[in-house]
């Protein structure tokens, strides 16, 4: 026997087609009802394959549980978040690497968005990181700073061609020097550092460098 919930859903489906029926007319029959061309569209489908009871609203499939990550999964999953606060793709990749268990990223989120533990506590989300500004200092030669980047040209025959650029600015006056290198070392950087103190009109007291391969072991300036 049919409830009344059905029949409601009957009645106002069958006076929507009827209505565009009537008016000739899907888009005004949408405005006059307040439902998409689409929502439209399946209705009419539906009545058309299944008569009034292709109109009746059902429920949606219950989970399958033969696809549902297992119970002692899920808990590592939700011990991961709410003692790590680690995300859907880290716990997948943690999961997988230090347990050999595979679960994807979705199936994490999933079982996270079950939990409500889809988003984290307002005190443990990512802020987004200042800024890096340079700390300027009034006095010549105070602090230069050195940095390395890394430039690539193609040759005229098409070969890829990589130099490395040495790159110093004082903080104070904001002078700076520069020098190409073929090679990344610390050769280069030595030869670099006295071609500064040779160019720079004052005392250089500090020098600061990223501390990569360049500036470390063997370099003595």
């Amino acid at each position: 026997m049919m409830n009344a919930k059905a029949k409601r859903d009957i009645a106002l489906k069958t006076k929507a087609l009827n209505y565009a029926n009537n008016a000739k007319n899907v888009a005004k029959t949408c405005r006059h009802f307040s439902i998409s061309r689409q929502t439209y569209y399946t209705w009419k489908k539906a009545y058309e394959c299944y008569g009034e009871q292709g109109l009746i609203n059902h429920k949606p499939c219950p989970e399958n549980p033969t696809r549902r990550v297992a119970k002692h999964i899920e808990e590592q999953i939700i011990y991961l978040r709410t003692t790590y606060h680690f995300g859907p793709q880290r716990i997948s990749w943690y999961l997988l690497r230090f347990h050999n268990i595979k679960v994807s990223r979705s199936g994490c989120y999933y079982v996270l968005l079950r939990n409500r533990l889809n988003q984290l506590p307002q005190n443990q989300r990512q802020r987004s990181k200042p800024l890096f500004k340079r700390h300027e200092k009034q006095v010549p030669g105070h602090h230069v700073q050195v940095d390395v980047n890394f430039l690539f040209f193609n040759s005229l025959n098409g070969q890829r061609i990589k130099r490395f650029q040495y790159t110093a600015i004082d903080d104070a006056t904001r002078i700076r020097a520069l020098k190409i290198y073929g090679r990344h070392n610390q050769a280069n950087a030595i030869d670099f550092i006295d071609y500064v103190v040779n160019k720079f009109p004052f005392r250089i007291k500090t020098i600061r460098t990223d501390n990569s391969h360049e500036f470390q072991a063997k370099f003595n300036w």
